[in-house]
């Protein structure tokens, strides 16, 4: 006749809830020196919380102690800080010898005549008619013409009263001939200066980009304001290497000596130096 399964799992938990005594005595005299009283169920619950100890305290150790660096695949803590700082520094020195190898390749470009003109710029030129541009003048801003003129026009004629007795430092813009001269008379208030076409022409000291523009009658046109109120003025340019607002040193290219504007016969550079509204002579400060 076949067990119930209600009977199997009553002797299975009688079986585990069965005393059993652990018995310690001497093998010669049969003196009892330790018993201990047990059961199936205790030896059970007693191995699986000795289990959990054990594997707390291991996680313990390998968590918190160096012995972890020695699991495989476990990096140490210090190693992948300075791994990150490496990868920063090169991150950084790669970005700067892009930049090193940019300069150089336009320092290059320039020196061998072959940097060309913007395409921004080149295409202005190519689409627009400048032969069909009329130079009409509202009322307002003749007015405004006519009151600025008779405000500036004495300053102008008094522009040899002090300015003779100081000394400027200038790096010269552009190396060739000079063709016209400064002239407050005929209010030609630049030097212009012949070489040929596609040369760099150089800042002439540091300052900040205050116009990077094309004009009808002066072409390209760069204006650099510097300190003590002086600006130089570059004009009749192929093509501006700087735009507004860009900081430049002594010597820096700013543009290519072009041919571009109505009032020009010729690939030459038209420069003038101001100061507080006031033309120089910069032949008197530079040696062309």
């Amino acid at each position: 006749m076949e067990e119930k399964p209600n009977n199997k799992r009553k002797r299975v938990i009688k079986k585990l809830r069965h005393k059993y005594r652990l018995v310690i005595i001497n093998d010669d005299t049969y003196e009892e020196y330790f018993s201990l009283k047990l059961s199936l169920l205790n030896i059970i619950v007693a191995i699986g919380i000795l289990v959990l100890i054990v594997t707390f305290l291991v996680g313990g150790l390998i968590s918190f102690t160096p012995l972890r660096e020695y699991i495989p695949g476990y990096s140490n803590i210090e190693t992948k800080k300075q791994a990150a700082y490496a990868y920063q520094k090169a991150d950084s020195i790669e970005g700067e010898l892009n930049i090193r190898d940019r300069y150089i390749e336009n320092i290059r470009l320039i020196l061998s005549g072959e940097i060309s003109t913007d395409s921004l710029y080149e295409n202005s030129i190519e689409d627009v008619r400048y032969d069909r541009i009329a130079d009409v003048k509202s009322l307002e801003d003749s007015l405004m013409r006519l009151t600025i003129e008779e405000q500036e026009k004495y300053a102008l004629l008094n522009s040899k009263s002090d300015l003779k007795d100081k000394v400027y430092f200038f790096f010269t813009p552009l190396k060739g001939t000079v063709v016209d001269h400064f002239n407050m008379q005929k209010e030609h208030f630049g030097t212009d200066i012949v070489t040929k076409k596609g040369e760099p022409i150089k800042a002439v000291g540091d300052g900040t980009i205050i116009m990077a523009d094309y004009t009808t009658k002066s072409g390209f046109v760069i204006q650099i304001q510097h300190r003590n109120n002086l600006v130089s003025v570059y004009k009749h340019c192929s093509a501006v290497l700087k735009n507004v607002g860009d900081k430049v040193n002594s010597g820096d290219p700013i543009a290519v000596v072009g041919n571009t504007g109505e009032q020009t016969t010729g690939p030459h550079l038209h420069f003038e130096l101001w100061e507080n509204g006031i033309a120089i002579d910069s032949e008197k400060h530079i040696k062309y």
